[in-house]
């Protein structure tokens, strides 16, 4: 939201939540943290680069623990570092947190990741992986 702050737009989901100001201004430094923008806390969108804001989109999304997170082009804006960095934050959280992550994408970073990739051709399923290659469907 282009009115708050890095900080503010992290917290925002929390606060729709029910969270204490306390904890959600916390946790929401925490993620900003993990993202690599706490120094930008206090900048609004406009301040910051495409990649920090999509950074902080993710910050935002994942504050508020959702069990399933809908990731469209997830690393598109990023640098290889911090494209790097978020989906090793993503793959910690799905580990520890049992978070689900569900990517479209063509980056192959992205896909290594992936325990299972399902890849699409004219809007029809192709083929169904499962992380060791092994193949559910070939058409």
């Amino acid at each position: 939201m282009p009115v708050l702050s890095a900080l503010e737009n992290v917290e925002f989901v929390m606060v729709l939540q029910g969270r204490p100001a306390a904890e959600s201004r916390l946790r929401a430094m925490q993620y900003l943290e993990r993202v690599g923008l706490a120094d930008m806390a206090h900048r609004r969108p406009r301040a910051l680069s495409g990649g920090q804001q999509q950074r902080v989109a993710v910050a935002r999304a994942l504050a508020g623990n959702p069990r399933l997170v809908l990731a469209d082009e997830p690393t598109a804006n990023l640098d290889t570092e911090n494209a790097l960095g978020l989906l090793e934050l993503m793959e910690q959280l799905n580990r520890e947190e049992g978070t689900t992550f569900l990517f479209s994408t063509h980056d192959t970073r992205v896909v290594a990741k992936a325990r299972r990739v399902i890849t699409m051709k004219d809007g029809m399923i192709n083929r169904d992986e499962n992380g060791n290659g092994d193949s559910a469907l070939h058409n």
